[in-house]
């Protein structure tokens, strides 16, 4: 009944937040005593709650259990695919000045402003580099420590980002989704298509 008063009686004695039930006040004390008893088996890296211990998994199997009724574009997180929506039912109020991109959030435009502003707000602890995306660094600090969550299925072989992982699976799969627009022939990565020097003759010659 609370959720339909409004009443709160559960009040945080650190930063007096307060929630209508007990089990909300416990998760939010654990912001304060930086406890996070749930691990991933994967990486090993914490969290406070177990919610978020699985979507974070999430970005290790790949599992996007969300889908797009609209355009069947699939999400890992029921938060994602609602400002995806928005897109769709004309509800994006912040527009990119510079290419006319549009937002569902501001801080998704603030983050794809860094891209024409060059501005890199994100700096590496270890090496001082720097990053306009917040989860740019997190996939650099990897290099640091040297973890490799993402493993072949098929040879075993690790890596530290899943999109090194999906290219490499192409080598065992032959797979190749990359074309020249001129001549037509296939390559395992986009880098390659960009390297290749066209001849302008058909690939079928």
């Amino acid at each position: 009944m609370r959720s339909h008063t409004g009443e709160k009686p559960f009040s945080c004695s650190v930063c007096k937040k307060s929630y209508s039930q007990a089990g909300a006040l416990a998760r939010h004390r654990k912001s304060h005593t930086g406890e996070r008893p749930f691990s991933c088996t994967i990486c090993g890296k914490s969290f406070s709650m177990k919610g978020r211990l699985k979507r974070h998994i999430r970005l290790h199997s790949g599992e996007r259990p969300f889908c797009c009724s609209f355009c069947s574009k699939r999400f890992s997180e029921k938060g994602n695919l609602k400002n995806h929506i928005k897109l769709h039912m004309g509800e994006t109020t912040f527009i990119c000045s510079v290419c006319g991109k549009k937002c569902s959030r501001k801080g998704i435009l603030q983050r794809h402003m860094n891209s024409h502003t060059g501005e890199k707000p994100f700096e590496c602890t270890v090496c001082g580099k720097r990053f306009g995306a917040n989860a740019n660094l997190q996939i650099h600090m990897k290099l640091h420590t040297g973890k490799k969550p993402f493993s072949c299925s098929v040879c075993s072989k690790n890596f530290a980002q899943k999109s090194n992982l999906n290219t490499h699976v192409r080598l065992h799969t032959g797979e190749k989704p990359y074309s020249c627009s001129v001549c037509g022939r296939s390559f395992n990565q986009m880098t390659q298509v960009k390297r290749h020097k066209c001849c302008g003759e058909s690939s079928s010659r």
